[in-house]
């Protein structure tokens, strides 16, 4: 007779998977708590914990501390929290400058790293080769089994799939070349997904301060084009038709005298992507208008790049900083938009590209000028710089094969048994 329901086995890992997901969200808890919250018997938590104790996964780390004066009668609370060593994530995230590997603690603390700057002419071979010489010295340096490894994340910007020969359907990509590829050298797990997502994943699970009440976020990455992910009680949430890159046809200057190909007027493609911001300089390039920028270049347009926009700014080249401060306004405008239609608690920027030219807080007063001060404060910079780009891989990781899991190795006894 087929049998229908969730198994004994399945409902195990749930209550696992629960488990984990408190201690990550809140930080070091009781066992009494987490019944309270799961609402289990403290039974039932007793032998769920007790089993993720002896496989090393979570431990005690001591007696709950009182803040009153006189602490309540009764059995003292023993708090319990994830190991964070109990394995570690090797994350591999390729974005459209930079191929990033590394290694990382279950909290994205960092142990090594490897990167190779990679550029439109960076071939395919070139590439593979980098993921296994830096997966091998990453590990052979540390001095560790892939036994002590949970995974690979591998965290691929969208616009890198053709260059990695990733072929999407439906925008859905598949990235079974690449995991031909690499099986051919390692027997690790390996998971795949967005950069895009991947470092929001990182903005969320690897944030020391991070607040328990804090579980939906808005994160604007920079590139060649501009990706937005929006994560609800933590999960990534994509867009209607699965593309992280639909804020790029979002309007934030209806009055432009410009049409995109895309036939909107005054969206973010034809305005602030990077691609326009160079147009934009190119058209106010002079010598009497841009002195420094006419300098820097030799007179040549072709040579502008952000590096030079931001010296020719501090430096207040006049149609520069008239243009810095427009495009400062219509990303106000998008922030603002995006805010307000989708709610979430903080909206993280990841490689902004003013960075450099304009502090941050100049662009959240003028953020507060055009949304308000609540939405200005929501505002903060992404914890990954261009050292850790790899930690989105390395998030990936965590969250499907530690996370997502229960604990649970995917060589695991039980594991075999649930495949079976």
């Amino acid at each position: 007779m087929e049998q229908h329901g969730i198994s004994k086995l399945d409902l195990k890992r749930r209550n696992r998977m629960q488990v984990l997901k408190i201690l990550k969200q809140n930080g070091p808890t009781s066992r009494i708590d987490i019944a309270t919250e799961l609402e289990l018997t403290r039974a039932a938590v007793t032998i769920i914990t007790n089993e993720m104790i002896d496989q090393n996964i979570i431990c005690e780390i001591g007696e709950y501390k009182h803040t009153s004066e006189k602490a309540p009668r009764g059995r003292k609370k023993i708090l319990i929290d994830i190991n964070h060593h109990y394995k570690f994530a090797l994350g591999i995230t390729v974005e459209e400058y930079m191929i990033s590997v590394g290694l990382s603690t279950l909290s994205g603390d960092v142990l090594d790293k490897r990167s190779l700057n990679v550029t439109n002419s960076t071939d395919l071979k070139a590439m593979y080769s980098f993921f296994v010489k830096a997966m091998n010295s990453v590990l052979n340096d540390n001095c560790l089994e892939q036994s002590s490894i949970l995974g690979i994340g591998f965290a691929i910007h969208p616009s890198m799939y053709s260059h990695l020969d990733v072929t999407t359907c439906k925008g859905e990509p598949d990235f079974s070349k690449i995991e031909r590829f690499m099986s051919g050298y390692t027997q690790l797990p390996m998971v795949f997904d967005s950069s895009v997502k991947g470092t929001a994943m990182a903005n969320i699970d690897f944030k020391k301060d991070r607040e328990p009440s804090a579980q939906n976020l808005g994160f604007l990455q920079y590139g060649n084009n501009l990706n937005f992910v929006f994560t609800n009680l933590n999960e990534p949430i994509i867009s209607y038709d699965n593309r992280t890159d639909f804020v790029q046809k979002i309007i934030v200057n209806p009055s432009s005298d410009r049409i995109c190909e895309c036939g909107r007027r005054g969206c973010v493609e034809n305005e602030i992507s990077p691609s326009a911001i160079k147009k934009k300089a190119a058209r106010v390039f002079s010598e009497q208008n841009t002195p420094y920028l006419w300098e820097a270049t030799k007179g040549d347009a072709n040579k502008i790049t952000f590096e030079l926009i931001s010296e020719a700014f501090a430096n207040r080249d006049k149609e520069i900083v008239k243009l810095v401060e427009s495009l400062l306004n219509m990303t106000a405008v998008l922030i603002n938009n995006l805010y307000f239609s989708t709610n979430p608690q903080r909206i993280v920027l990841h490689n902004f590209i003013f960075t450099q030219a304009v502090p941050f807080e100049k662009l959240k007063d003028t953020i507060a000028k055009i949304g308000g001060e609540r939405v200005a404060d929501a505002v903060s910079i992404s914890i990954i710089d261009d050292k850790h780009l790899f930690l989105s891989g390395c998030a990936i990781a965590v969250r499907e094969l530690f996370f997502n899991s229960g604990g649970y190795s995917f060589d695991s006894e039980a594991n075999q048994h649930h495949n079976g």
